[in-house]
């Protein structure tokens, strides 16, 4: 088989690239990996394209639609996953055009072109975020039919190009399946996201901005863990469904920089209170009793802490 990675030179394509090359059901696929290498790329996939057969990587921008088109034709893909997406809020904030652009229209040409070339199935990567939030106090989990209703320039494209690719199952019978994750940690993260950015901050002893009081609350999930129920779902996931993936370990913002501090020996005179962000949901967390029950993809949430010790270790000795 044949996959289209695009995005693979971000954060979680990468580390779905190595999920992949590791695991002998995939030993006798190829991995074709798209990414225009944008600021928050890596380069360990185009290293890999040097080292592996299996792996061959080409830069490109999926917003144009006749270089795509040429790629598709070349390869005959059997699957598509589309990690590909500016994916930083605060960014999408400050220029929403850019989010509305490179998420939604590309999303788009992918599906066109997985139509066009009889793709076996498109995989469209998204995110907690296009249900909006809920309180802080509040219980509740977000299942995969509730209303969608995105904050945010960035939550706004993802839910968009989510209802694009249900479109092209419902309107065209293209094989669609949706991933919607809580946040990810992990290896090769940029370091404007939160956890890297505290780990940064810290080791060099500058102050770490939180935003508000810092009790926001995000659901956590480790990145290697992700993938793996990622392609569990698009090896085995019913057509023209979503799957929401978490290891339900919700923490605030604050306690988790404090965690860092602590493994890091840190001082909490780091923390630095900001101005909230615009818009600054509140709370997010999902309900996966649909990925546990269809697919048996259930985990150990109890390790949580465990494994960003781990993590942080790790960024500290520059592994």
């Amino acid at each position: 088989m044949t996959y289209l990675i695009t995005g693979g030179a971000g954060f979680i394509g990468t580390n779905y690239c190595l999920y992949f090359l590791n695991f002998s059901k995939h030993k006798d696929d190829l991995l074709v990996v798209v990414d225009k290498l944008t600021y928050a790329s890596n380069d360990l996939v185009i290293k890999l394209s040097k080292e592996n057969k299996r792996v061959i990587f080409v830069k490109e921008d999926i917003t144009r639609y006749n270089k795509m088109n040429l790629i598709f034709k070349q390869y005959h893909f059997d699957y598509v996953i589309n990690f590909a997406a500016e994916s930083h809020v605060d960014r999408s904030i400050v220029n929403p055009k850019l989010f509305i652009v490179n998420n939604i229209n590309g999303t788009l040409n992918l599906l066109k072109l997985s139509l066009k070339y009889k793709v076996k199935r498109f995989h469209q990567v998204s995110t907690d975020e296009v249900y909006g939030a809920t309180l802080l106090n509040s219980s509740y989990r977000f299942k995969e039919n509730d209303l969608l209703s995105p904050t945010n320039p960035y939550s706004v494209s993802k839910a968009s190009s989510d209802l694009l690719t249900l479109s092209f199952f419902k309107t065209y019978g293209l094989n669609v399946t949706i991933s919607r994750c809580s946040n990810n940690f992990g290896m090769y993260q940029y370091e404007e996201k939160l956890i890297p950015l505290v780990i940064k901050n810290a080791m060099n002893n500058h102050k770490i901005p939180v935003y508000g009081n810092g009790n926001n609350i995000r659901d956590w999930i480790n990145v290697k863990d992700h993938v793996y129920a990622l392609d569990e779902i698009v090896q085995k996931g019913k057509s023209g469904e979503i799957y929401n993936i978490s290891t339900h370990n919700a923490h605030s913002n604050i306690e988790l920089i404090k965690f860092i501090l602590k493994v890091l020996n840190k001082d909490e005179s780091l923390i630095e209170y900001v101005k909230d962000r615009k818009g600054h949901d509140l709370r997010y967390a999902l309900d996966t009793t649909k990925l546990n029950e269809e697919l048996g993809v259930k985990f150990n949430n109890s390790k949580f802490f465990e494994d960003l010790e781990e993590y942080v270790l790790k960024i500290t000795k520059g592994q």
